[in-house]
């Protein structure tokens, strides 16, 4: 746990990409596999559900730190981390026990099913047991919010360090539904064994936003250009008649989109497609807000598979007849692609259609018209390039559409999380509706590290009121939101809910009565 925790904070205080891979590959190349296995877990995003209730955690370490409960929620509201907080407030033990990260992890599974008194008493032993990096890291593990500044693209670079492995070949072995408590490391990544199973999917290949020159590139004909949907991006696995459904996050989506199901007697063994997965009916895609109506269902029921039937707008094939075609080129994958979804036959798959613009010039003609199709932009992929692994420049891009814009003002502000815990950096913004200011998003991307600190600063000397973590502030600071999309919305006061907002710039030269107003939205809604 110590080796573990020192990690962790290592990599939390650096921003180097190098750096970060070299910490990563030392650990695993000195660490025992039961630990690593179970670090490549934590990091790569598969972390426990949280197996004791906040208010449980909350009041027991008031009851350890001896303070009134008033007090904690105070500190909580300032420090805005809930692990932080509770290491910094309970009573440190000297200890040098060293416990395997591996026993405290199935430990923290196997507590979450035990009763309150055994929950406390499991817990008080391990408070008294650890210093404060590894108190602190522990605390993040219980209370569900572990998260450090790693991709998984990194996580593979430094295994396959330690190991002198191909990253690429890392990533596929670590895709799937593999458990660390259940899996060894050794197996995990052997060349000879391949712990491939039948839901295994393939790393997802992504594309830099467009930032490069048409001149830089080779000509038109060489380039294959498709509409980039708005939906969600997946695997459809099929393998033994089975299907399983996959997200880009690496989520097993099969039991939320089941009419894919019916896929498995269709498509033939050894099938794995790359697409956008889309709400789609009457011959017509759907608006993304009706997609979010699939997505929050715990249960789908036989409505929602009438009111909301899905497809899956093919881009790649990446499995054909069982082999990993992935190395041949995209124009050879393509033709294999439009044989399978032709002899498929069903509404459930669509092929992209590809584009054919005559110059550089229509092809931004068409990417303008993105917005009018519900589309985000336009993809551009080499016609000779292979899939590759996780964010690659060169051979594919995406060339999205500008964002709308609106400017608002800022009325709420939170703390946010891990590094920016002691800043106010969660923001609520509002636009006019008649005489009143109505809140309508939030945002917490889109300014430097600078502009943050201001605003910070800003927001502390200028609290209205507070409730718990959220501070209300003087309507004054304007900003300029951008965003992808714009659908009406009971669930909001205002009414209306944007899609991907973050802030693109502080507009100090405007004042709140020069904002946006609901109906300007309104207006904009109806002309989308």
């Amino acid at each position: 746990m110590k080796g573990f925790a020192n990690l962790y904070m290592e990599l939390d205080q650096t921003t180097k990409t190098n750096e970060k891979i070299t910490l990563m590959a030392k650990y695993f190349s000195r660490t025992r596999e039961e630990d690593s296995i179970w670090a490549i877990a934590l990091l790569t995003g598969r972390r426990p559900k949280r197996p004791i209730r906040t208010s449980d955690l909350k009041l027991w370490a008031t009851e350890l730190a001896a303070i009134p409960y008033w007090l904690f929620e105070e500190s909580y509201d300032v420090v805005g981390d809930l692990a932080e907080t509770i290491s910094l407030l309970i009573p440190l033990q000297k200890s040098d026990q060293d416990k395997p990260l591996n026993k405290v992890m199935i430990e923290i599974l196997e507590i979450a099913s035990q009763p309150e008194e055994v929950k406390k008493k499991w817990l008080l032993n391990y408070w008294s047991q650890f210093l404060r990096d590894e108190l602190f890291v522990f605390n993040k593990l219980i209370t569900g919010s572990f998260r450090v500044g790693v991709s998984q693209q990194l996580v593979f670079k430094a295994i396959a360090k330690a190991y002198n492995l191909d990253d690429k070949a890392v990533a596929h072995k670590l895709m799937g539904n593999w458990l660390p408590q259940t899996t060894k490391l050794q197996n995990l990544l052997s060349a000879t064994s391949s712990s491939f199973d039948d839901s295994k999917p393939y790393p997802f290949y992504l594309a830099y936003q467009l930032d490069i020159q048409f001149s830089e590139m080779d000509k038109l004909e060489d380039w294959q250009f498709e509409r980039k949907y708005d939906g969600i991006r997946g695997q459809i696995v099929v393998r033994n008649k089975q299907v399983h459904v996959w997200s880009r996050g690496e989520e097993l989506m099969t039991d939320k989109f089941i009419e894919f199901a019916a896929l498995g007697n269709i498509l033939p063994h050894g099938t794995v497609i790359d697409g956008e997965i889309l709400p789609f009916k009457n011959g017509s895609i759907l608006s993304f807000n009706e997609m979010q109506k699939r997505i929050g269902k715990k249960n789908v029921t036989q409505k929602v598979l009438t009111d909301v039937p899905l497809c899956m707008m093919c881009y790649d094939l990446l499995e054909y007849q069982g082999d990993d075609i992935r190395q041949k080129p995209m124009h050879e994958r393509r033709a294999l692609l439009e044989t399978i979804v032709k002899t498929a036959n069903t509404e459930l798959l669509h092929l992209s259609t590809l584009l054919m613009p005559k110059s550089w010039d229509e092809l931004d003609f068409l990417r303008n018209e993105s917005k009018k199709l519900g589309c985000e932009g336009l993809m551009i992929k080499h016609k000779n390039s292979i899939y590759e692994t996780g964010r690659r420049r060169g051979k594919w891009w995406k060339w999205k559409v500008d964002p709308y814009t609106v400017d608002a003002v800022l009325i709420y502000a939170q703390s946010g999380h891990g590094r920016r815990a002691n800043l106010y950096t969660d923001y609520t913004f509002a636009i006019w509706d008649n005489e009143n200011l109505v809140p309508f998003t939030k945002a917490y991307s889109g300014l430097t590290d600078k502009e943050l600190i201001e605003v910070d600063s800003w927001i502390k000397k200028n609290t209205i009121e507070k409730f718990g973590p959220v501070r209300s502030v003087r309507a004054e600071l304007v900003f300029e939101i951008a965003f992808e999309g714009i659908n009406l919305s009971p669930r909001h006061k205002s009414g209306i809910a944007l899609r991907f907002p973050r802030i693109l710039r502080w507009r100090k030269d405007k004042n709140k009565e020069e904002i946006n107003t609901k109906k300007d939205l309104l207006q904009l809604l109806n002309s989308v």
